[in-house]
C-alpha cells in the first residue's frame, strides 16, 4: 500500500473538521474533492472511503489505538489532536491491509496486535462503535436479539442505488445504458424501478442522469411514493418535500398527470427540486415554502393523498450518515418527536374525506414510528390505518424506513 502524506492529512482534517467543527461529512468530503480537483479517482476514492471508515469505526479505532482517548464511560473526540486523527486512520488502513504499513507515521501499529485486540472485543458499544446511550435507548426500543443484528448491518457501507425514471425510460433501458459506459448494475426485489450499482461510480457526471433518466435514491426510499397509492389526475400533497426525491418518484407514478404541492419550511430546498423536476421533465409540480400555519390551512380539505415524509432521527440511514451516531443527542430526540407529534395531527387536516395519508420516517425506532401513530389515530377516531411496512437494513439490505398509510374517513 502506497501512501501519500498529503491524502492522509487530507483525511486527518476531515475528520476534524466533521467531529469538532459540527461538519456534515458528506459535505465535508464533497467540498474537500472540489478544492482539490487535480486528484486522481484512486486519490479521491481513497479520501472519501477511509473518511467515511474511520466515521464509522471511530469508537472501535479509538479503542485500539495505542494513545486512545476514550474513559470508562465514553470518549471525547473533541479533545482529539491532529496526531490523533492520523493514528485513527492508521489503525484503519493497517486492519484493512491486513499486514504492516511500511509508512513514518503508521510505524507504531503493528498489525497482530492490533487484530488481536479487536478480536477480543467483548463490549457491544465499542465493537460496534456506538455511544452508550444510543445503544441502551436501541435495546430498550427494539429488543436485544434485534438491536444487534441491525447495528452490526447498519455498519456496512451503503450501496449506490438508482431509480429509473419511468417517464423517460426503463429499468432495461437504464441498465443497459450504463453497462455500455463501463458501470455494472442489478436490479433488485425490493423495488421494480431500482439499480443497484456492482460498484461505486460518481453517476451523477454520467449524460445519463444530466438527461433526466435516473435519480440517487436508496431502493428502502423507493417503496414509499407506491405505498400512497396516487394515480394519474390526483390531487397530491407532499408536505416535507425537502430537495424532493419523493416528490419526483409521486409524480412518474402519476405519470406526469394531475397536480402536486410540494411544501417544505426551507424554500432553498424548494429551489433545488424546481431544478431536478426540470431535468426530470416533469410540470406538475408547485412549489409552497411553509412560512406559518396559514400555509397549510389554505389546503384543508383538498387533498387526494398526503405524504408525510416527517424530519427524524435518521437511526435507519447510519450506513449512509454514520456521523449521525455520534452528533445525535437525547434531548433532540425529544424534541423531533414532539416534532412528529404536531406534523402528522395538523397536517392530516389537508387530506379530503376518502382521500389517504402515508407517514414515513427513516428511523427505526418505534416511538417515532407506530407509537406516534397509535397515539395519532386514538386523537382521530376519523382515521384508520390501512398498513404499514418496516425495512430493516439487516433484512432487506437497504436503509431502514417506517411507512404506514392512513385513509381519512369521516
Amino acid at each position: 500500500m502506497k501512501l501519500h502524506i498529503l491524502l492522509v492529512n487530507a483525511v486527518a482534517d476531515a475528520l476534524a473538521d466533521i467531529f469538532q467543527n459540527g461538519k456534515y461529512a458528506d459535505k465535508v468530503i464533497e467540498r474537500l474533492l472540489k478544492s482539490n480537483s487535480k486528484w486522481g479517482s484512486r486519490d479521491r476514492a481513497f479520501i472519501a472511503e477511509t473518511t467515511y471508515e474511520c466515521v464509522r469505526w471511530l469508537r472501535m479505532y479509538d479503542a485500539l489505538s495505542p494513545s486512545p482517548a476514550r474513559n470508562d464511560q465514553e470518549f471525547d473526540v473533541m479533545n482529539y489532536t491532529k496526531d490523533d486523527f492520523i493514528q485513527l486512520i492508521g489503525v484503519h488502513l493497517v486492519l484493512k491491509a491486513g499486514e504492516n504499513i511500511d509508512f513514518p507515521l503508521f510505524k507504531n501499529l503493528d498489525y497482530t496486535e492490533l487484530y488481536k485486540r479487536s478480536e477480543a472485543l467483548s463490549d457491544r458499544k465499542v465493537k460496534n462503535a456506538i455511544p452508550n446511550w444510543l445503544d441502551s435507548l436501541g435495546e430498550k426500543e427494539l429488543g436485544n436479539q434485534l438491536w444487534e443484528a441491525e447495528l452490526f448491518a447498519l455498519n456496512k457501507p451503503a450501496q449506490i442505488v438508482l431509480r429509473c425514471n419511468t417517464l423517460k425510460t426503463t429499468v432495461s433501458d437504464v441498465q443497459k445504458k450504463l453497462n455500455d459506459i463501463n458501470i455494472d448494475a442489478e436490479t433488485t426485489p425490493l423495488s421494480i424501478d431500482a439499480l443497484v450499482l456492482k460498484k461505486r461510480a460518481h453517476v451523477a457526471s454520467t449524460e445519463l442522469y444530466k438527461k433526466g433518466y435516473f435519480e440517487v435514491q436508496d431502493a428502502g426510499s423507493q417503496l414509499i411514493a407506491p405505498f400512497l397509492q396516487v394515480e394519474g389526475g390526483m390531487y397530491v400533497i407532499d408536505a416535507c418535500a425537502g430537495t424532493g426525491g419523493k416528490s419526483l418518484h409521486l409524480a412518474a407514478l402519476m405519470n406526469n398527470s394531475g397536480t402536486l404541492i410540494a411544501m417544505d419550511t426551507e424554500g432553498h430546498k424548494l429551489e433545488e427540486l424546481r431544478k431536478r423536476a426540470q431535468r426530470n421533465s416533469i410540470n406538475i409540480i408547485e412549489t409552497r415554502t411553509i412560512e406559518s400555519p396559514k400555509v397549510i390551512s389554505r389546503f384543508h380539505n383538498t387533498a387526494d393523498g398526503l405524504l408525510l415524509d416527517v424530519p427524524c432521527s435518521g437511526l435507519g440511514v447510519l450506513r449512509r450518515n454514520p456521523d449521525t451516531k455520534w452528533k445525535l443527542k437525547p434531548e433532540f430526540l425529544d424534541i423531533i418527536r414532539a416534532t412528529q407529534a404536531q406534523i402528522i395531527q395538523n397536517y392530516s387536516k389537508m387530506v379530503k374525506i376518502g382521500g389517504k395519508m402515508v407517514y414515513a420516517t427513516c428511523s427505526i425506532l418505534p416511538s417515532e414510528n407506530q407509537n406516534q401513530v397509535a397515539t395519532f389515530l386514538d386523537n382521530n377516531r376519523n382515521w384508520k390505518m390501512e398498513e404499514d411496512k418496516t425495512i430493516t437494513a439487516h433484512a432487506d439490505g437497504f436503509d431502514g424506513f417506517y411507512m404506514t398509510r392512513l385513509k381519512r374517513l369521516s
